[in-house]
């Protein structure tokens, strides 16, 4: 993970280099009655519009009427309620409604907004001076100055310091009228923190190059550094150049599978201008099955936004790392790419809802989130609603858990990440992988790396072992409630952690993703004498993890003779305690014995003109989080075996 963002803009969760609802609720839950507004008109609260930043002693006062604000007014449909219940039923393989699955048409004419209360909505929102930009299945978007947003919402804005910025936000919870109350999910925009409107129509190009020194492994064990200080009793190898599609295969039990006949799609914002030729040519290079003509698609916006903001060109290496790591795992699975048009929330929607809204594929692998404090209720209720729609349809949503730990070294606070906290998708956590030779499986630890350097004499490693630097994501919610599928798997002692009543767990499930022991990916970047060229490096996070559970999955996919698995988190807990997974631990080869791999880095990250830097990097030592025995908030269940895929069988 990059830095930490404001709850409108989100990152890719973990190009690691070298409060959503309870399962059983609706969401209108959001909702709650208002007092009356000047006129005697009765109201309708919509709770969490009003972000927990906005406090007393950060007021500034009221915001000037003529300010500009655009809002999203998410639509309900005609049965919230009724939604989240099926999806539920179809989602569990106990009920009698498991996998009758519905099409798009049907969920919209069972539960998508009438045309009536889409009228009844825009036509409220006009009569309050705001303008309708935009009308989908989804929402309704408006914009115009705030004197018109406080008329819609009863709620005045007001100015309020957050870090060393201000911004305007509901000085209380929003509301709308009680004759559009059943019709509205909630309201986003009303807060601008920050909200970029710059728009661009083109991309910049690929980012500087990275490449990997050496000495490198091709697979764990193979080079050992013999001159180099021991560490836990023995010589370390070094880092492996990074497993292919071949070794991750073996390692997660695809056998026979190949995933034919799936289709995966992957979500990220903008799109990888070389994507199409550097996915050949890394199939290519590294022997993994070439592409048919069609087998890998895009679905792009017509325009993007925020280039700069959100870091456009670093978001090709996403793309990338998603589509190459899924091939490698399912070579005979389609991959269609739906890219955003910014990595802010509601853009990212957007890419969602397009999968959900033409059923692009039964598997959507998503690598990118926040922080669970930058989350609010009124966008959580919103991509649960999608997630929902989803699940009833029989699409899976997989969500990389973070790359931060328990992300206080990174924000001061204990928390997980979000999209992956919601109850309605699976979060997909990390591990470090060793893959010896003959591709065979030989162990995996917990995601979580400490860094000692090379002293100056080279005969120790200096402050061994070392400080924190990254490690999978994972913890207790603060916001959503334990989901019926974690009962009597996740310990009393992590769903209680906050304190009070059980709450959800992350992650769910794991794969690969420490860098160390990280994926070869090949790409188109910009190389030190300002050309393009294709390299190839290695790469890890979670980021990694979540396309390689989406490849696994849909090998199971096409086990269970392509049957949809859907969401998928009811199944995959219904497995633990047998031979599924691999129970992931802290300590795989025995208690108190460390692991760790020696690493060389450029340390100008192209080549050796300005030196070579050697650390020694200590495994499974994941912050304040820890892989256990059984269900653990580094690894969840723990990873697929040689066994997961095989149980989908019908």
């Amino acid at each position: 993970m990059r830095t930490s963002r404001s709850r409108a803009r989100l990152t890719r969760t973990g190009l690691a280099w070298a409060a959503a609802l309870p399962l059983v609720a609706g969401t209108l839950a959001l909702g709650a009655p208002a007092a009356e507004a000047a006129g005697g008109h009765s109201r309708h609260a919509l709770q969490g519009t009003k972000p927990l930043w906005a406090t007393k002693a950060a007021d500034r006062g009221a915001t000037a009427g003529s300010e500009d604000v655009t809002a999203r007014v998410y639509l309900a449909g005609r049965d919230a309620h009724g939604l989240a219940a099926y999806a539920k039923a179809v989602s569990d393989p106990q009920s009698d409604s498991y996998g009758r699955y519905l099409t798009p048409a049907q969920v919209r004419a069972r539960y998508g907004a009438t045309e009536q209360q889409t009228a009844q909505v825009v036509a409220w929102l006009r009569s309050a001076g705001l303008k309708v930009t935009r009308t989908t299945d989804h929402y309704v978007g408006v914009s115009g100055d705030v004197t018109a947003a406080e008329k819609a919402f009863a709620t005045d804005l007001h100015d309020y310091r957050k870090g060393s910025h201000t911004y305007h936000a509901p000085a209380a919870a929003a509301s709308v009228p009680d004759s559009v109350k059943n019709a509205v999910l909630t309201v986003s925009g009303l807060d601008n923190a920050p909200r970029m409107s710059r728009h661009d129509s083109q991309l910049p190009p690929p980012g500087p190059v990275f490449k990997n020194a050496g000495p490198l492994s091709a697979y764990h064990g193979q080079k050992v550094a013999e001159d180099l200080p021991s560490a836990y009793g023995q010589k370390q190898p070094y880092a492996v150049k990074g497993y292919t599609g071949a070794q991750l295969r073996a390692a997660y039990g695809a056998k026979k599978y190949t995933g034919k006949g799936v289709t995966v799609a992957i979500t990220d914002a903008y799109a990888s201008p070389t994507i199409a030729k550097d996915a050949r040519r890394y199939a290519n290079r590294n022997g993994d099955q070439p592409y048919r003509a069609g087998q890998l698609t895009q679905v792009v916006p017509k325009k993007y936004s925020s280039i700069e903001e959100c870091d456009a060109a670093g978001w090709y290496g996403e793309e990338t790392l998603d589509v190459e790591a899924v091939h490698a795992v399912a070579p005979d699975s389609d991959i269609v790419y739906v890219g955003g048009a910014s990595c802010n929330d509601s853009d990212l929607l957007d890419s969602l809802g397009k999968v959900v809204d033409g059923h692009l594929a039964d598997i959507v692998s998503n690598s990118w989130g926040d922080v669970e404090a930058n989350e609010t209720p009124d966008v959580a209720a919103a991509y649960d609603q999608i997630f929902q729609q989803g699940a009833v349809e029989g699409i899976g949503f997989y969500f990389s858990s973070g790359d931060d730990g328990d992300n206080v070294a990174s924000t001061g606070t204990k928390q997980v990440d979000t999209p992956a906290n919601s109850a309605w998708v699976t979060a997909v956590g990390g591990t470090a992988l060793a893959v010896g030779k003959g591709d065979t499986y030989q162990w995996e630890t917990g995601w979580g790396t400490e860094k000692s350097s090379l002293s100056k004499n080279g005969k120790n490693w200096k402050d061994f072992p070392g400080a924190f630097t990254s490690g999978a994501g994972g913890g207790t919610s603060s916001s959503v409630a334990q989901p019926y599928y974690q009962r009597g798997v996740v310990p009393d002692g992590l769903a209680t952690a906050n304190g009070g009543a059980a709450m959800r767990t992350v992650p769910d499930i794991a794969a690969v993703a420490d860098p160390n022991t990280g994926f070869l990916v090949g790409q188109t970047q910009t190389q030190a004498d300002g050309t393009l060229g294709y390299s190839e490096y290695r790469i890890g996070g979670t980021s990694l993890a979540a396309p390689v559970i989406a490849g696994v999955q849909a090998l199971a996919t096409q086990a269970r003779h392509g049957v949809a698995i859907g969401f998928a988190n009811p199944g995959i807990y219904q497995r633990y305690g047998t031979g599924a997974y691999h129970d992931v631990t802290d300590h795989p080869l025995g208690a108190g014995k460390g692991l760790a791999v020696v690493r060389v880095d450029y340390a100008n990250s192209v080549d050796d003109s300005e030196g070579l830097l050697t650390s020694l990097r200590t495994l499974g030592t994941d912050s304040s989080l820890s892989a256990t025995v059984g269900y653990d908030d580094v690894t969840g269940v723990g990873s697929p075996s040689s066994q997961y895929v095989t149980s989908y069988k019908p």
